[in-house]
């Protein structure tokens, strides 16, 4: 488990500690069972992203509070200089490095992901809508039954309710993902 993980964890159980709100209701309200809500508060289980955005809506807070710890603070603009995201560590196999982290009431979540040839993640799914460019390396995207090989420059946006992956070809590779999971406001489960 990584350690970002248990301290998402114990953020989400802190505040719905403080404010009173039954793991019942918030297992509810995100869709899963009450049990599979625990595991996720208990850090057990990996919380999908789509999850920890429907769980901030109920908790009444930006996401970035529950990955980092912080409000965000910008409103009209924020500068990410050099790569210096955030990282956020959600998927075995994805390095997730978080671009507006700390703008208020972002709609979408630009991240740039690194991905390793050794490594296979599991598929996904998600509301909203995604993005990928490639940025460099070669990257094998999987939406469905198809597979799609993307080269640095190329690009491809898709429905991210049907399963999907990504992986690296041949070397290490990085992409810029953009996703608007808040488009419908229904349940998820990435």
């Amino acid at each position: 488990m990584f350690p970002q993980i248990k301290q998402i964890a114990d953020r989400i159980k802190e505040l719905r500690d403080i404010l009173d709100i039954s793991s019942e209701k918030i297992a509810s309200d995100i869709g899963v069972s009450t049990e599979q809500y625990l595991e996720y508060e208990s850090a057990v289980s990996d919380i999908p992203v789509g999850k920890l955005y429907l769980i901030a809506d109920v908790l009444g807070v930006d996401p970035t509070v529950l990955l980092v710890g912080e409000d965000p603070r910008m409103a009209d603009y924020t500068i990410i200089r050099g790569g210096n995201g955030i990282r956020v560590e959600r998927y075995a196999g994805y390095e997730f490095s978080s671009l507006a982290y700390n703008y208020k009431n972002r709609e979408m979540e630009p991240m740039i992901v690194t991905l390793k040839p050794t490594d296979t993640p599991d598929l996904v799914k998600h509301e909203g809508q995604e993005f990928n460019y490639v940025i460099s390396g070669k990257v094998a995207v999987t939406v469905g039954e198809r597979e799609f090989i993307l080269n640095a420059g190329d690009s491809i946006y898709f429905n991210p309710k049907i399963p999907h992956g990504q992986r690296a070809v041949d070397e290490t590779a990085k992409f810029l993902t953009v996703i608007n999971e808040r488009m419908s406001g229904s349940k998820s489960d990435k």
